[in-house]
């Protein structure tokens, strides 16, 4: 089934452009341009009498890219996890006999998830018990 997607003008420059470069920045290809680009860089050391401008290049270029790429990276997050939320509240909604109250779960403190994940474990243990199966 194909992948949906709004049209360029309903996305703002911002989403496009860490869709880009989220999907670019994912790539086999990126991954060994960049391992070229290191090598190239170190082959390069010996022209440049391993000089601290040279070394200045390196650390400069991957702590820029590592900068930007922090907040690309945590957009795309953000959003796969803001979408994948309203999925599952929509069938948690829509589903019979499943406990409403856990919609808003991502909003609770840590003390009171831990509870209720501990509750689903226990009920995990007695479903194995029951079937027979050894818990794990």
């Amino acid at each position: 089934m194909a992948k949906r997607r709004l049209p360029q003008s309903d996305r703002s420059l911002f989403t496009r452009l860490s869709q880009w470069v989220a999907h670019w920045a994912g790539k086999p290809q990126t991954f060994f341009g960049a391992g070229a680009l290191i090598v190239v860089w170190a082959l390069s050391g010996p022209i440049f009498s391993f000089n601290d401008t040279w070394q200045l290049v390196i650390n400069t270029s991957t702590t820029i890219v590592t900068f930007l790429m922090v907040f690309i990276i945590q957009n795309s997050q953000n959003r796969d996890t803001a979408a994948m939320q309203i999925k599952l509240d929509e069938l948690i909604w829509k589903l019979e006999g499943a406990r409403e109250e856990l919609l808003d779960l991502e909003e609770l403190d840590e003390e009171k998830i831990e509870k209720i994940r501990q509750e689903f474990e226990d009920m995990a243990a007695k479903a194995r018990k029951a079937a027979g199966k050894p818990a794990s």
